[in-house]
């Protein structure tokens, strides 16, 4: 059931009998209004809640310092003039002349239209390998994410043929302390630009990665709609635009619900859809990288 963003809520929560000691409770919010960092936060307060009806208490939140609209506003006055120059001047000059289409060697031509259909395989890493690759990015300085970005664009490369590889990465955007327990859409996009030219060697990679990588942490604050529509790359319904390729690495809680009496799993629903051509998820598990 779709949303209506002028009309209604963001959150919908249903609850669905199964048996008399099972049930599905169904949450679903629309991602304008939350994040991944989000869900730790609901899964936490709604556990609160719960424990105070279980002991016939009225459930309360601390109050929050500040909402959801007082960031918007702050931020709108903040990322102007000097500022907003700033970040605009560093993306620009960072993205001058890249390619706009990675193409990667599929078995079906690209649709005009992009149909959004997908599916997801996953798989583990080694738990052996995880750790080599742990002390790997301690001996270069660089951390596993700069290694598993380095190692998805380095095959991106050699499948692609193209040394201009740019792939697209989130980026929390809760860098002030009075965000951090607020639900709200704070995450932003990355646009990470590499250079394979003259073959360089995974360690030469690694620091040009790493380089990247903080230069764009430092200039994370310009919205990506912000720099679309200053860089007005030719628009096409079949690809997206700047990049066409998904790197997360998802190092959040993803919370637990921890209720009294109640044996509680979070269950995984797939939609069988990609936002974009090409999508790697990376999560270090106990039992390696997933």
């Amino acid at each position: 059931k779709p949303f209506n963003l002028e009309s209604d809520l963001m959150l919908r929560g249903c609850l669905l009998q199964l048996a008399a000691d099972e049930n599905v409770l169904l949450v679903v919010m629309h991602h304008i209004a939350s994040d991944g960092w989000s869900l730790g936060i609901f899964w936490e307060e709604l556990t609160q809640l719960y424990q105070a009806v279980k002991q016939n208490q009225v459930g309360t939140l601390p109050e929050l310092s500040i909402q959801y609209a007082d960031y918007a506003i702050w931020q709108r006055k903040w990322l102007s003039g000097s500022v907003l120059d700033r970040q605009l001047n560093y993306w620009v000059q960072q993205l001058a002349g890249a390619n706009p289409v990675l193409e990667l060697p599929t078995d079906r031509p690209r649709p005009p239209v992009q149909s959004y259909r997908g599916a997801s395989h996953s798989f583990t890493l080694p738990q052996s390998l995880s750790v080599e690759l742990q002390q790997l990015g301690r001996s270069q300085g660089v951390t596993l994410y700069m290694i598993l970005l380095a190692a998805f664009q380095t095959l991106l490369y050699r499948y692609s043929r193209q040394e201009d590889v740019i792939v697209g990465s989130p980026i929390a955007g809760r860098n002030h302390a009075e965000i951090e327990g607020l639900i709200g859409f704070f995450v932003n996009t990355l646009v990470l630009r590499t250079d394979f030219a003259g073959n360089p060697s995974f360690e030469q990679l690694l620091k040009q990665v790493r380089r990247v990588t903080l230069d764009a942490y430092a200039h994370q604050d310009l919205p990506f709609e912000k720099l679309v529509e200053r860089l007005q790359p030719e628009r096409s319904l079949s690809y997206n635009p700047l990049f066409q390729v998904w790197f997360n690495m998802l190092n959040l809680e993803a919370g637990q619900l921890k209720l009294p009496e109640i044996d509680a799993e979070i269950i995984s629903i797939t939609g069988g859809a990609s936002k974009f051509d090409l999508t790697l998820y990376a999560a270090e598990q106990e039992n390696g990288i997933e």
